[in-house]
């Protein structure tokens, strides 16, 4: 009598749990899909809209910049290139493309931007960067600034982060003890930057800028002086905003593509792993719209070529789901019960899973490194699917079959479509 009340107890506990997993994966896809226009006075906007598109997909600035030197060397081209990629690009999110195009120019193509003087603005700091005492004088150089970043403090303020090679360390010490109170100025071309003032010593080679109105204004300036000065001095000879490169039609067409496609796999999980497939399709769903979510939090720039590497990891999203259940059928021919198969196929296919995934996150992590612009952003869709699938199919997936198996949903072998004789 206990016993059947336990069991029970245990189904009703399972249909809960069932029924709040799938209604949370629903819901983040509603929000995902659609958005809502107003949730306790905000607006959540669908992930079409937060997710930044690249040149080809949206259009944006295209500006050519002219090295003012009669000869320029390999190695100064290529350490232009790196530090303008690293003031237009600094996070390395972002579909920016940085390119060489004849001798002595470089053109420079940022998606989702349109305003072509705050661009050249940011690129167009080619002399020195410099900090100064109140009284004008160079305390150090950009050179002696080994890293500089933005992000937001406890306050919700933009703050603006520098750390200084060993010699700058010193120098900034003896400065900030002496200018205590006084304001030490950060110029790039002689045109001031920031004007912060010194409120103590600062001895660790680690000091942070505050003052800045917005995050991206400090992001910016922390780019400059990061970037530092460029080793050559560059003429903006065109700048202009462009269109999409493959037409308007490209985004609603390869998302219409993008759609049928998973339709197909979801119609095929079901008609051949029957209840499973199913619990597999909600999983696959929760995976679309995390990786899209991903996208949209790290603001990533999303290209053609990420579309493609986009579904090519819910193909393989759905491989780990088919090494599965192949391997749960394995085991009920050989006449283990339905939990019993449900958890040694987990256990079997993992490394298999593994195996697999990993290898191609090294050629992902490769592609990464060594690549630019739209193969960047193939490998990092790439990457970011990857990790994902593996997570949505060895804990959501299990999650929803050992819940469906509790609630009854599943509980024979014949919903695997297997037949005992």
């Amino acid at each position: 009598m206990g016993n059947s009340k336990s069991k029970k107890n245990s189904k009703v506990s399972s249909i809960v749990k069932f029924i709040i997993v799938v209604s949370l994966i629903g819901l983040y896809s509603y929000t995902g899909a659609v958005g809502f226009k107003s949730i306790f006075g905000y607006k959540v906007a669908p992930f079409t809209e937060t997710i930044k598109k690249g040149l080809d997909l949206q259009g944006g600035v295209s500006v050519l910049e002219e090295i003012q030197a009669d000869e320029v060397d390999e190695a100064t081209m290529e350490r232009t290139i790196e530090m303008l990629s690293m003031r237009v690009n600094p996070d390395g999110v972002k579909e920016t493309s940085v390119q060489q195009e004849g001798e002595n120019r470089i053109r420079i193509e940022i998606p989702g931007e349109f305003d072509a003087e705050k661009v050249l603005e940011s690129i167009g700091k080619t002399g020195k960067l410099e900090f100064r005492d109140p009284d004008g004088n160079v305390i150090l150089s950009g050179d002696e600034v080994t890293d500089a970043s933005a992000y937001l403090d406890q306050y919700s303020s933009p703050t603006i982060s520098l750390e200084f090679s060993a010699e700058g360390t010193t120098k900034f010490a003896e400065a900030t003890e002496k200018f205590i109170g006084q304001a030490i100025g950060i110029y790039m071309d002689d045109e001031l930057l920031t004007n912060p003032t010194v409120n103590s010593t600062i001895t660790d080679g680690k000091a942070i800028i505050t003052g800045s109105d917005t995050l991206e204004e400090a992001s910016r300036k922390a780019g400059i002086i990061k970037s530092g000065a460029l080793p050559v001095t560059l003429k903006a000879v065109e700048y202009k905003t462009v269109g999409a490169t493959l037409g308007a039609s490209a985004l609603p067409l390869s998302i219409k593509a993008g759609i049928i496609g998973i339709l197909i796999v979801f119609i095929f999980m079901i008609a051949y792993y029957r209840m499973p497939g199913l619990m597999a399709n909600i999983a696959l769903l929760l995976y679309v719209f995390l990786v899209l979510g991903t996208f949209s939090t790290i603001e990533a720039t999303l290209t053609l070529s990420g579309i493609a590497g986009f579904l090519l990891t819910v193909g393989m999203a759905v491989d780990a789901n088919v090494l599965i259940f192949e391997r749960i059928k394995e085991e009920l021919k050989l006449g283990k019960t339905i939990k019993n198969a449900v958890d040694t196929g987990f256990s079997r296919a993992l490394s298999s899973i593994l195996d697999s995934n990993i290898t191609t996150i090294i050629a992902a992590i490769v592609l990464y490194s060594l690549g630019s612009g739209s193969v960047k952003g193939f490998a990092l869709t790439l990457m970011i699917g990857i990790v994902l699938s593996i997570f949505t199919a060895l804990t959501i997936t299990r999650l929803l079959l050992n819940l469906a198996i509790n609630i009854g949903l599943i509980k024979s072998s014949s919903h695997f479509g297997v037949r005992r004789g």
